[in-house]
């Protein structure tokens, strides 16, 4: 009878004791990372936030912008186009691949998950899936993206939706889950974001 046990019960040998001391060792170091990036989202000058979202492996040209109090997981799973502006206290979840394209308009406090639990599985596991956000994309307040979900170029999502499944381009959606509401009817985009707000 093994000594060691894992959060179901199951008895553990030499090797798998030692692979979860190394993943519980990892799960430390990053939490720690994760603490130093939610402490730099409250530092009100970008150039320095932006040095240590970079530092820490998040693709992040300099003419896109994320305003203060943003939250990763994994951020060197992130990567952000040119010209996108990102609101104040957002979520961007790096477990899995998230893009976001180029003059991506996203409000305050919109939420990107690419993680999940599996609900039907034995012991709750984690399920990853890439995010995706097209170029032109504007993304309303509130948002919640859901983990698989590809939003189309020139798409809009009305502020507090909740998206579960893929956005086509241009597509006006909203609501509890989103649904399609409407199009966007001007599909030749070329306009650019320009400068945020200072000191945000």
């Amino acid at each position: 009878m093994s000594v060691f046990k894992d959060k179901m019960g199951n008895d553990l040998n030499g090797s798998q004791v030692i692979e979860k001391v190394i993943k519980r060792f990892f799960s430390y170091i990053l939490d720690i990372e994760l603490f130093i990036i939610r402490l730099a989202g409250l530092i009100p000058i970008y150039t320095i936030r932006w040095l240590i979202y970079v530092a820490a492996g998040m693709k992040l040209p300099y003419g896109s912008h994320i305003h203060m109090n943003a939250q990763f997981f994994y951020p060197k799973g992130i990567e952000i186009g040119k010209d996108t502006i990102i609101g104040q206290g957002v979520f961007l979840d790096g477990r899995a691949k998230l893009k976001i394209g180029n003059h991506v308009d996203i409000a305050s406090e919109v939420m990107i998950y690419n993680s999940e639990h599996d609900m039907n599985a034995e012991d709750f596991h984690a399920i990853n899936e890439e995010v995706l956000i097209g170029d032109y994309v504007f993304i309303g307040p509130r948002v919640i993206i859901l983990p698989g979900v590809k939003v189309g170029k020139g798409a809009i999502i009305a502020a507090g939706a909740v998206v579960t499944k893929d956005v086509p381009e241009y597509a006006l959606v909203g609501g509890v889950p989103a649904k399609i509401i409407g199009e966007r009817s001007l599909k030749d985009l070329h306009y650019k974001l320009g400068h945020a707000r200072l000191l945000q």
